[in-house]
This record gives C-alpha cells, sequence and structure tokens, in this order.
C-alpha cells in the first residue's frame, strides 16, 4: 500500500513516517500543501494521511482542493482538534475518518488497514468508463457495446490508472511506482510493451479510445474525432 503523509515538520525517530515504514508502508512525505495536492493527483497512492500541526483550516482548504479535482481515494484526517464541530467539519470537506490525536500506533495502523479494505471493495465493485470503452476489474475485460476482450493483470492496472488520470498526462515512471512499486525493478521498456498490448487490444475492439504518447512525458488517453 502506498502512502501519501501529509505534515508540516521535520520527521523524528517516532514521526509518522517512520511509524509507516517500519510497518512496512511505502510512503512518502509532503511538507507543504502545494507539494501534497501535486502529489496527489499523480494517482500513485493509495491513502492520504494528512496531519493538521499548525493550521488546520489549510488542511481543510487542501482537503476541498483533492475532492474537487475529482480524486476518490481515502483520506484519514490527523488532528489535535477533537470537538465535535472540527469533526464534522473534516468529515464533510472529505475526509473518510478522522482521528484525534494522541493516539496509539495501533489505532492508527487499524484506521489505515479500514481505509485499505474500503478502497478495495470500491473498486472490485464498480466499473470505469471512458469514450466508448468499459473496463471491468473484476473478470479483466475491457468492452465496447458491441465486442469485449480479455485483459491480463498488469494490462488491466494500467488501463486502470490511465482511465483515473484520464485528462492528465502520465508518466512512465509513475506507472511503475503504481503498478510495479517504488522498489521495483522494473524498466520503461515494460511500461512500453503493455502499452503496446493494450493498443492492439483497442484497435481489436474498433474502439475510438486511443494511448496517445507524450515525448519524454509519457501517455494520455484521448478519443479519436473521426
Amino acid at each position: 500500500m502506498n502512502i501519501l503523509l501529509i505534515e508540516d515538520r521535520i520527521p523524528s525517530d517516532d514521526s509518522l513516517l517512520h511509524i509507516f515504514k517500519d510497518n512496512k508502508y511505502t510512503v512518502d512525505l509532503a511538507a507543504s500543501t502545494g507539494v501534497a495536492f501535486h502529489l496527489a493527483l499523480t494517482g500513485a497512492y493509495d491513502i492520504i494521511v494528512l496531519d493538521t500541526l499548525t493550521h488546520i483550516s489549510d488542511g481543510i482548504a487542501l482537503l476541498k482542493d483533492i475532492r474537487k479535482s475529482g480524486l476518490t481515494l481515502p483520506i484519514l484526517f490527523l488532528s489535535a482538534l477533537g470537538d465535535i464541530p472540527y469533526k464534522v467539519t473534516g468529515l464533510d470537506s472529505g475526509a473518510d475518518d478522522y482521528l484525534v490525536k494522541p493516539f496509539s500506533t495501533e489505532e492508527l495502523l487499524a484506521r489505515i488497514r479500514a481505509l485499505g479494505r474500503r478502497k478495495n471493495s470500491i473498486l472490485l465493485s464498480s466499473n470505469l468508463c471512458y469514450g466508448d470503452i468499459t473496463l471491468d476489474t473484476n473478470s479483466l475485460t475491457v468492452s465496447t457495446e458491441k465486442s469485449k476482450i480479455k485483459l491480463t493483470c498488469q494490462e488491466c492496472k494500467i488501463l486502470e490508472f490511465l482511465i483515473i488520470r484520464k485528462y492528465m498526462i502520465t508518466s512512465k515512471d509513475q506507472i511503475i511506482e503504481k503498478i510495479w512499486g517504488f522498489d521495483s525493478d522494473a524498466h520503461e521498456n515494460n511500461v512500453e510493451v503493455y502499452i503496446s498490448f493494450i493498443r492492439k487490444k483497442l484497435k481489436s475492439l474498433n474502439s475510438k479510445v486511443l494511448i496517445s504518447t507524450f515525448r519524454r512525458l509519457g501517455y494520455r488517453l484521448d478519443i479519436k474525432s473521426k
């Protein structure tokens, strides 16, 4: 599970960053809302942990911006402010869970596991659509109104990632981090091979959806004009 941790302090030995790493999570740290928002939009993360250390209003604003962007990944909001109005504001602004500090490491990790299960449940119960195609992540198939074709697991994951990021260019590094993992030995040519496979299957469906290449930048889903 890949976690984006947002907190505005230098990590100490007992910080959230080290807690997550000690429990075998892959975690990136963002120390500002601007960097955090940019990283969130990459689509490389499964969960966001937002630790509001100074100004809760900044955290609330970031929550709203993330949700306005269309991202649906689970967000755990951490705050020392435990009064009901603060909790209500955090949850209404887009947080999936609100945990009041101080808390135990065991409870924090339990909340993370719960949010991970919730994310997987949502993904398994829904189809993703773009243009004239529908991606079924349960059956590993992509279809149009007239035909359907089977995908491999990796092909399905990559196409799902591209659909989620449908209006953005996705780099090869982002695909590697999301599909194979941050510590993987996968290379750019692995991505190129799978993109080629997906293109051939979309072509066999006579789909209007295509994968555009942007030199030195990456890929983006587009729709043929005719």
